[in-house]
């Protein structure tokens, strides 16, 4: 079997160090969409160096995103296809504010293994620290198609009871033409994303947008929207992968406010609404 969970769980977690600078965060802000209008005073913040605060979904690709998606596919125990892997899921947990540069260490492992049936999925974990304590922790869930099936643990069940009522925001963000190939230079190049051979290989007409590049364009949308632009706010921010965006789309987001958090499912305005992200919930202090 390709993957033998018993030999993934118990590998050592790899710990490396990363580094970051403000040209980092500039350029992951602009691979998510921001600076648009370029002189607009609420993007500036994303994009002018002396005005910068950090989103926190930036902590997805800090370091060039290692260890992360593609990493956790070369851990003991795994030997997959890359065209059978799906981003499935990710979480966010922040423990403060992520700095405009840094070092820091990362600590990665196989958190768990489940067999869906049909497909398996690997939760990889990453630890971040600097010299001042812990920075976040981040989940990001690999859905392997084709790999389940040898009697494992389901894991738990990630779906939750959708939003009632009419939104208390709604907007809609358009996704550039160019806007993989944008957000690749942040560090995950999986071809995927930019060559078509590939993508048709994988099952798709063409290359699709980054599932964490969505994930950042709905975070900003929700904290620029529903927190005053405020990126400290933001405590926790986890969704599940319902479906692709191709890059040319509209995305349409649905915010709910609750106490403490806001609920938030995302579509792709041009094919009919099409869940695009789902069970999605941005904590917040």
């Amino acid at each position: 079997m390709p993957i033998d969970a018993a030999k993934a769980l118990a590998a050592e977690p790899r710990t490396g160090e990363i580094n970051w600078e403000r040209r980092d965060v500039l350029l992951y802000h602009l691979g998510i969409g921001a600076g648009r209008p370029a002189t607009d005073p609420d993007e500036l913040r994303y994009t002018l160096e002396t005005r910068l605060h950090v989103l926190p979904s930036f902590a997805t690709v800090a370091g060039a995103g290692s260890p992360g998606v593609i990493s956790g596919l070369a851990m003991p125990g795994i030997d997959v296809d890359l065209a059978r892997v799906l981003h499935g899921g990710q979480s966010l947990t922040l423990h403060r504010p992520i700095p405009t540069g840094g070092t820091a260490t990362a600590t990665g492992r196989i958190a768990a293994v489940y067999d869906k049936g049909k497909a398996a999925v690997l939760v990889m974990r990453t630890e971040v620290a600097d010299a001042d304590g812990r920075l976040w922790t981040n989940d990001a869930q690999i859905f392997v198609r084709g790999e389940g099936g040898w009697g494992g643990d389901r894991g738990p069940s990630t779906r939750a009871e959708p939003p009632t009522g009419e939104p208390d925001r709604t907007v809609e963000r358009p996704v550039r033409e160019d806007q993989a190939l944008l957000y690749r230079l942040s560090g995950d190049y999986n071809p995927l994303h930019a060559d078509p051979d590939f993508a048709k290989r994988a099952g798709f007409d063409r290359p699709i947008l980054h599932g964490l590049c969505t994930y950042g364009i709905t975070l900003k949308a929700v904290v620029d929207t529903l927190l005053a632009g405020d990126v400290g706010r933001v405590r926790s921010y986890t969704t599940r992968f319902a479906g692709v965006v191709y890059p040319g789309e509209t995305l349409r987001i649905r915010m709910w406010r609750g106490d403490g958090q806001v609920r938030v499912a995302v579509s792709a305005v041009e094919r009919e609404d099409a869940p695009v992200l789902a069970d999605t919930i941005v904590e917040h202090f």
